[in-house]
């Protein structure tokens, strides 16, 4: 099919404008800078990003983890403390429980917030609980 006349007067002089509005939009993209300038100062500030530590490399350089182990007897119960390192603050903790079946009924800081206590009890009342207090401590 053909083009004629008034119609293919325009489709001639619409290609090369949108050409030029393309080339127009994308110079927009790239803050008006060539494509070599504009890539390099991308590369620039993703090398500058690559130096400055995130979020998660930032926390664990300010907590630490303690551990302190536990046991008790059948039916046993007692208080068991992580304790954090001199100037330390803890801020969680919890226990591990990898022999028989401790519960805890009461968790949380110590009074001056050194380290972290749980009162554990033995609920199977058949056998012993052997575990580990834990502490996350601010430096």
């Amino acid at each position: 099919m053909a083009l004629g006349g008034t119609a293919g007067a325009v489709a001639t002089q619409a290609v090369p404008l949108a050409k030029r509005a393309l080339v127009a939009d994308n110079a927009k993209k790239l803050g008006g800078q060539p494509l070599a300038q504009f890539s390099a100062r991308a590369a620039q500030a993703a090398q500058a990003a690559a130096t400055v530590p995130g979020t998660a490399s930032t926390a664990a350089s300010l907590t630490a983890f303690k551990a302190a182990p536990f046991a008790l007897s059948a039916n046993g119960q007692g208080s068991f403390t992580a304790t954090c390192d001199a100037g330390q603050k803890a801020i969680a903790g919890g226990y591990a429980n990898p022999v028989g079946t401790a519960v805890s009924l009461d968790t949380g800081p110590t009074s001056d917030g050194s380290g972290w206590s749980i009162y554990l009890v033995e609920a199977s009342g058949s056998g012993a609980a052997v575990g580990v207090v834990q502490a996350i401590c601010l430096r």
